[in-house]
């Protein structure tokens, strides 16, 4: 069988560009997502264009378990995963800690810090047992630094940071690869998601400038992946030209 693949948060943006970089190197996926109808219209589309076998998983990273459920009861070919990427993740709301919406915060935590390690024990103790793997974790700038009204949303992606440093160092006796990928500003439906569906003002984050697109994170993630079985690429930050900081943009 061909190589594969699972990606959480599969159906958009970052998720959905790795799904179909993936699927052109010819991987089969196990798609994880939580709204159905998207689900299967990737589906069916990366089947139709490329020809890959697609495992469609309808569900919440957030909910412990049920995650365990519907992994483990994969059959053993589809737990032969040697690439995980976990993209699940999102921010919610965007005020100084004394006004934050306690919601939002377990939310994020839930999505960004537990839905990670939830999705990893499973998948890890796979590649244990088969001796092989690369797990890719989906972190931020917010990773590397902290922000103005994001103290909340900088904490989970910090901590996706240091759990794939973790990861790294638990898991490199039985030679998994561990990356860490950090995009800075990536024009997907991160910001509509943060202002709950607000499009206008996520529209005013990307303005005047050139920000990343999804295929770019999805390039930097192909060519960890594709190094040779000596080569780790532990952790990059990407960020757009006119991007210095979290916060820094050369807006036209």
């Amino acid at each position: 069988m061909a190589k594969i693949a699972l990606i959480t948060g599969a159906t958009s943006g970052i998720g959905e560009a790795c799904a179909k970089m993936f699927a052109q190197q010819g991987y089969h996926l196990i798609l994880l997502a939580r709204r159905e109808h998207l689900l299967e219209n990737l589906a069916q589309d990366l089947v139709n264009n490329y020809g890959v076998e697609v495992k469609k998983i309808q569900a919440d990273v957030r909910d412990k378990e049920n995650i365990n459920y519907v992994l483990d009861t994969l059959t053993a070919t589809w737990k032969n995963v040697d690439v995980l990427i976990n993209n699940a993740g999102l921010s919610q709301g965007l005020e100084p800690i004394q006004n934050g919406c306690v919601e939002d915060w377990d939310t994020m935590i839930d999505t960004n810090v537990k839905g990670l390690l939830y999705v990893s024990k499973m998948v890890s103790n796979w590649m244990v047992s088969n001796k092989k793997g690369h797990i890719i974790n989906i972190g931020s700038i917010a990773a590397k630094e902290v922000y103005a009204n994001g103290a909340v949303y900088c904490a989970t992606k910090h901590a996706v940071d240091a759990l794939s440093k973790g990861m790294r160092i638990d898991l490199l006796p039985h030679g998994i690869k561990v990356t860490a990928i950090h995009p800075g500003m990536v024009e997907t439906q991160f910001s509509i998601v943060r202002f709950k569906g607000d499009e206008n003002r996520a529209k005013k984050v990307y303005e005047g400038f050139d920000p990343l697109v999804a295929q770019d994170i999805a390039d930097a993630i192909w060519f960890a992946v594709s190094r040779p079985a000596h080569v780790n690429i532990d952790d990059m930050l990407i960020m757009p030209t006119a991007q210095a900081t979290a916060t820094q943009v050369n807006r036209i």
